[in-house]
C-alpha cells in the first residue's frame, strides 16, 4: 500500500486541464480542416477536388455553384489535402468541430460558428448531470474507442457530471456513432423510444453525419436519419476525446460560446 501511495505521488496529477488550458497536440494530429476558396476558384478547371468531385464528398458545390467544405464528411486522413494540388485545402491542429445542426458544419472555409447551448430549460436539466446511451450504429468501432477514453484518468468525463450508462431507460440522450447499417435501424429507433424525454441526440463522427468510408453503401444508410431529431453534430474519424468533451461542454452551456478560427 505504501508503495502504491509512493508512486501516485511520483506520478502527480494525470488528469487534463482541460478547459482550463488550451491543449497541445503533436505536430502530427490532424484536426478541423479548412479550406480556401480563393485557391479552388484560381485552380478550378485543373482540379477534379476543387469541383466538388472527391468520393469523401469533403468539397461540396452548391446549387450557386460555389464550392464549400464539409467538415461532417472529413476523415482527417491526408488524402484529403493531396486531393488538391494547389492546397486549398489542409488541416489545422484545431480539434473543435462540432455543431447544432448539420448544415451547420458546411461552410465555405471550414470555419465554424459559434456553438449555441441548449436552452435555459434543458441547461437546466441536463447542465450538471447527463447520462447517455450509446449505440454503435454499424462502423469500425474507432469512434467507439474513443469515446471509451473519455472514462480514463486523462479525460474524466465524469468530473464534468457526464457518464455513459448501460440501459436507455436510465440516460437523458443518445450518442449515435457508426453510419447506421440497414441491421442495426430498428435497434437505433428503438433504443431512442426507450429513453424518457425530453432526450438529446447526438451524434458523434464522420459516419454518423454522412456515412464516413462506408458513404454510398448499399448496407448503410448513410448517416443518422433525417427523422431523428440531432442536438448536436460533432465530426471527425474519428473524434479526438477533447473533440467530443468540447461539443458537449459547450452544448451545456459548461464553456463560453466561441466561433473556431483558422490555425
Amino acid at each position: 500500500m505504501l508503495d502504491f501511495l509512493r508512486t501516485r505521488r511520483m506520478q502527480g496529477t494525470r488528469t487534463s486541464a482541460f478547459p482550463e488550458l488550451v491543449p497541445e497536440f503533436p505536430e502530427r494530429f490532424r484536426g478541423r480542416p479548412v479550406f480556401d476558396p480563393a485557391i479552388c476558384g484560381a485552380a478550378e478547371q485543373a482540379c477534379p477536388a476543387c469541383r466538388g468531385g472527391t468520393d469523401s464528398g469533403l468539397l461540396v458545390k452548391g446549387a450557386d455553384g460555389r464550392v464549400r467544405l464539409d467538415v461532417g464528411a472529413s476523415l482527417l486522413a491526408p488524402e484529403e489535402a493531396l486531393a488538391c494540388p494547389h492546397g486549398a485545402v489542409r488541416h489545422t491542429s484545431d480539434h473543435r468541430m462540432a455543431a447544432r445542426d448539420r448544415g451547420g458544419l458546411v461552410t465555405e472555409t471550414g470555419d465554424l460558428p459559434a456553438l449555441e447551448a441548449l436552452g435555459a430549460r434543458m441547461r437546466g436539466l441536463f447542465g450538471r448531470s447527463l447520462r447517455l446511451r450509446s449505440v454503435a450504429a454499424g462502423s469500425c468501432n474507432g469512434c467507439e474507442a474513443e469515446l471509451v477514453a473519455l472514462g480514463n484518468v486523462v479525460f474524466d468525463m465524469a468530473r464534468f457530471g457526464i457518464q455513459f450508462v448501460a440501459s436507455p431507460r436510465h440516460a437523458d440522450g443518445l450518442v449515435v456513432t457508426g453510419a447506421v447499417s440497414r441491421n442495426m435501424r430498428d435497434a437505433l429507433y428503438r433504443t431512442y423510444e426507450a429513453i424518457p424525454e425530453p432526450r438529446l441526440v447526438i451524434a458523434v463522427g464522420a459516419c454518423a453525419a454522412s456515412g464516413g468510408p462506408f458513404r454510398g453503401s448499399p448496407e448503410v444508410l448513410g448517416g443518422v436519419p433525417d427523422d431523428l431529431p440531432v442536438d448536436l453534430w460533432i465530426g471527425g474519424c474519428p473524434p479526438h476525446p477533447l473533440t467530443v468533451l468540447d461539443g458537449l461542454l459547450r452544448l451545456l452551456g459548461r464553456l463560453e460560446e466561441r466561433g473556431t478560427a483558422t490555425s
